[in-house]
């Protein structure tokens, strides 16, 4: 169908790394704490933007298709549980390489549709790399004492560079909370500061684990702070607090964002994770993006969602597009 591929902009063709390595790398900048301190939330206001997301009449029939076959490119595909085995892994970047069913892309005009990335606990790191060899998938390791980071400091640093050592592209660090809790700017800082000197050229993903920073204010401060430290991305969560991504946290991290990149001319990326199933919350991200952010976002560049079985709903979406009813589990499993 070309008119699917016309409106996804072309994205059904292709798995999309190239942008990473085409965009300016925020570099960083010295602490500005004067700026940090400017960093006002209105609450109430931004309650009422993020309410109107999942409220309105949403994208359908062709387009809805070609939004979330542009989604599937931005998914970072993730394992994080304690039963993860090489086997697990395995399977997952099996799906990654050929994340929806060979019959459902040739029925919408797709090819070569491939996943953001894999994100796996360091100690899987070489089993994902070995799997996607020969793909252009790249292998996410989380790092720092993931999902609490209450490790020792000097330990958080070698897990980086031991995961940057296996292979890994992009790490998904966490930040110490305590710093943001206490007011202690300088402290996040120079600890994320340090962690993305230890990434070298693998791209970090800052995670700020939002629902344990207390204030929409300290997550839109710490947003700030991660970005002048260097982070490629600022990231919602470890996807194991008891809430993880909404969008009332994605609309205050967005903004911060939008106002670094004003006042600095560097793009920073935005992953939003944990809690994020369905098909229709992915086009939520979309959209959020898409207003707030621009076009120039809506790629795996500079957006990414971090999730494991949303992929099965967004298959089951397009099956049903495509045959006019939706397909049973063992027709398109997630592992």
């Amino acid at each position: 169908m070309t008119t699917i591929k016309q409106r996804a902009g072309e994205e059904t063709d292709r798995q999309q790394p190239g942008p990473v390595n085409e965009l300016v790398r925020n570099p960083g900048m010295p602490l500005d704490l004067n700026w940090v301190r400017q960093v006002s939330i209105n609450r109430s206001a931004v309650e009422r933007r993020a309410a109107t997301l999942p409220a309105r009449r949403t994208v359908k029939k062709e387009w809805q298709a070609a939004w979330l076959l542009r989604a599937i490119t931005c998914i970072d595909l993730t394992t994080l549980a304690g039963d993860d085995t090489p086997g697990n892994v395995l399977r997952l970047c099996a799906k990654a390489r050929q994340p929806v069913r060979p019959d459902i892309l040739a029925a919408l005009g797709a090819r070569n549709l491939q996943v953001g990335a894999v994100c796996v606990y360091h100690n899987l790191v070489a089993v994902a790399i070995e799997a996607l060899r020969g793909s252009d998938i790249p292998v996410a390791a989380v790092s720092t004492g993931f999902p609490a980071g209450q490790n020792p400091f000097e330990q958080k640093v070698q897990e980086i560079m031991a995961s940057v050592q296996a292979g890994a592209a992009e790490i998904d660090i966490v930040i110490s909370r305590a710093h943001v809790l206490t007011g202690n700017g300088q402290g996040v800082y120079d600890e994320v500061r340090t962690f993305r000197e230890a990434c070298g050229d693998a791209h970090m993903k800052t995670i700020l684990a939002t629902h344990e920073l207390a204030t929409l204010r300290n997550v839109g401060m710490a947003s700030l702070v991660c970005m002048m430290a260097g982070a490629d991305f600022i990231k919602t969560s470890t996807g194991k607090e008891s809430v993880n991504a909404t969008l009332l946290v994605g609309l205050v991290m967005v903004r911060a964002i939008r106002n670094y990149y004003e006042q600095t001319g560097y793009k920073v990326g935005f992953k939003p994770a944990g809690g994020i199933r369905s098909a229709k919350s992915s086009l939520d991200w979309l959209i959020l993006m898409k207003e707030e952010l621009g076009n120039e976002w809506l790629n795996n560049a500079l957006f990414r969602i971090g999730a494991s079985g949303l992929l099965s709903d967004i298959e089951r979406q397009l099956s049903y597009f495509v045959t006019g009813h939706y397909a049973a589990a063992h027709h398109n499993p997630m592992v």
